[in-house]
């Protein structure tokens, strides 16, 4: 049950992460912005973590993980725009 609750989260932070930062070069679609969303559940745990704001096996909850998908896509911004 534990991964579903994530990719629905990681799906919420995902749409949430997309309509702070729109722009050109974002992914799109389900399962992009999913996978975005996942991700900044991942990096806000492990930002957290490393911060002492959660402890060791908690996870980021809906907000955390909105900031953590923010910054991913910030980084894709970066990224693509290298490119």
């Amino acid at each position: 049950m534990g991964i579903i609750w994530t990719i629905i989260i990681g799906f919420l932070a995902g749409v949430i992460a997309k309509f702070v930062m729109p722009g050109d070069k974002e992914p799109s679609g389900f399962i992009l912005t999913t996978i975005l969303g996942i991700v900044g559940a991942f990096v806000a745990t492990f930002l957290g973590q490393s911060l002492g704001w959660y402890s060791q096996g908690e996870g980021a909850g809906l907000i955390g993980a909105a900031v953590g998908a923010i910054i991913v896509l910030a980084i894709w911004g970066f990224m693509s725009r290298r490119a």
